[in-house]
């Protein structure tokens, strides 16, 4: 698992740490790691001795590492230029063992006329705020030019460490050395988006921080632990059976794509209410269809309201009725709108609650393009107001839940060919049927998009695909995550 933790907490657990530790031996451990980072992508781009390394220095501890990083560089053969944004607050000593290894100073963009291997950004660390000054942006633009790949120092400089937030000009790394443990600006976009390939090193951080981190990424392994097994005696019921309200005249695709997403999803049955029920058997002539309401349909774990459904009174009156089922309920698409706010944070049984962030925008009152730039904030937000888990859809999908204290999940599986229509479909129905099976409302909300997001991959492979594809290869992305 992939955890982040706040700035406040990062640096809290730093100043324990330096406080056993020798003068400068935490910034020499940075150092060691960010070099060995430089080393792989300067051999990759075909060697370390005679190579041309720029480092962009700041006045902060990142220009240190950087310094320091460059001064091991230098010892190796490489040719390292350090480009400085404050001179007059230049890390000193850093500077001198640079100096001392055969690196020099540059000013401005034109070093070695643009012949570049390596750019490294040590302007601005976890402290800084508000995006790149204009000066240091200018430069990194300039560098950018060159086509160098370019190291980001801890995050890249620029970012909102602590919200993932991009409230200026800010950098895009190739690849980002973070130490001792990641930031959420590194899992979260739109910073997320900016810091490249990840590489983490370890300075001995761990045991000065607490247990419960601000945001985690699941992996393969943690999510193989959440899915269930059936077992030698279960049966249809033991498995869970989930019931599916979606679909209308207009929608009735919708319908198909959620049963589909439930029935690959492990459920051990699914009960359809809507009027989509032709369409539904169909294509999947094992679904337990009803005309409703749903307090009719029969005994389901859990509910999936909301695809497809419309907006006219029977719709209303549907997600009215599930809401009040004593079950868990997951609402998406049509049911966020037609929902009672009231009655949801009245409800007893676990709430799910899956936006987009067009709808968590309507939910919360706010301009959709205030929900895309502060994901992490929206989504803690949501779970609070409304008392439910929420799973904020996007370019990177997070879980909250209503407990301030539990850790914001991070999907890392996501990829730009689920933004197609129904696939929204397929991840609620899929949802839903961990829910079914048992899962707490997090642990299946977080299970689902993980899935969702390699089915998507293997569906695609590069190319474009479809919601229903995406349904179709989420028993691949089980077996892959069980493997």
């Amino acid at each position: 698992m992939r955890s982040a933790y706040s700035v406040e907490t990062v640096r809290a657990a730093e100043r324990a740490l330096m406080s056993r530790l020798p003068e400068g031996a935490l910034m020499q451990r940075a150092a060691a790691g960010l070099a060995a980072a430089c080393v792989d992508v300067l051999r990759r781009r075909g060697r370390v001795y005679g190579s041309r390394v720029v480092l962009l220095v700041g006045s902060g501890d990142n220009g240190g590492d950087a310094l320091y990083a460059g001064a091991r560089l230098a010892r190796r053969g490489a040719g390292v230029r350090a480009v400085l944004t404050s001179p007059d607050r230049v890390h000193e000593s850093g500077l001198a063992a640079l100096l001392a290894a055969g690196g020099r100073i540059a000013e401005g963009a034109d070093v070695w006329g643009g012949h570049i291997d390596l750019v490294v950004d040590g302007i601005t660390g976890i402290g800084g705020r508000g995006g790149l000054r204009p000066g240091a942006a200018e430069l990194v633009r300039a560098f950018a030019a060159t086509g160098a790949p370019l190291v980001a120092v801890d995050l890249p400089s620029g970012v909102e460490a602590g919200t993932g937030e991009v409230l200026g000009d800010a950098v895009r790394a190739d690849v980002t050395v973070t130490f001792g443990t990641y930031k959420p600006g590194l899992l979260v976009d739109p910073a997320a988006e900016r810091a490249g390939a990840l590489h983490l090193v370890d300075i001995g951080l761990g045991p000065e921080l607490p247990d419960a981190p601000e945001l985690e990424a699941l992996q393969y392994a943690d999510v193989a632990a959440l899915l269930p097994a059936p077992g030698a005696e279960s049966d249809k019921y033991r498995r869970g059976v989930v019931g599916v309200v979606a679909g209308s005249a207009r929608y009735p695709g919708a319908a198909v794509l959620a049963v589909s997403g439930a029935l690959r999803g492990g459920a051990g049955a699914v009960r359809y209410v809507g009027p989509g029920a032709d369409a539904v058997i169909a294509r999947h002539p094992e679904t337990l269809v009803h005309a409703g309401p749903p307090s009719k349909a029969g005994r389901v774990q859990a509910w999936v309201v909301g695809p497809g459904l419309g907006d006219g009174a029977k719709a209303a009156e549907a997600v009215r009725d599930v809401l009040a089922a004593d079950v868990a309920v997951l609402v998406d698409a049509d049911g966020l709108r037609l929902l009672d706010a009231a009655a949801l944070r009245a409800r007893t049984a676990p709430t799910v609650l899956t936006p987009h962030a067009g709808e968590a925008a309507a939910l919360l009152g706010v301009p959709r393009e205030e929900v895309e730039a502060g994901r992490l904030a929206a989504v803690r937000e949501l779970a609070v107001r409304y008392r439910a888990t929420v799973l904020l859809k996007g370019s990177t999908t997070l879980v909250a839940t209503d407990d301030p204290g539990t850790p914001v999940r991070v999907n890392p599986t996501g990829t730009s060919w689920l933004a197609t229509a129904g696939s929204g479909d397929v991840l609620s129905g899929l949802t839903g049927s961990l829910l079914a099976a048992g899962l707490a409302p997090r642990d299946a909300a977080s299970a689902g998009a993980h899935l969702h997001g390699l089915a998507a991959r293997h569906a695609s492979d590069g190319s474009p695909v479809a919601a229903q594809d995406v349904a179709e290869a989420i028993p691949v992305a089980w077996r892959d995550v069980r493997a």
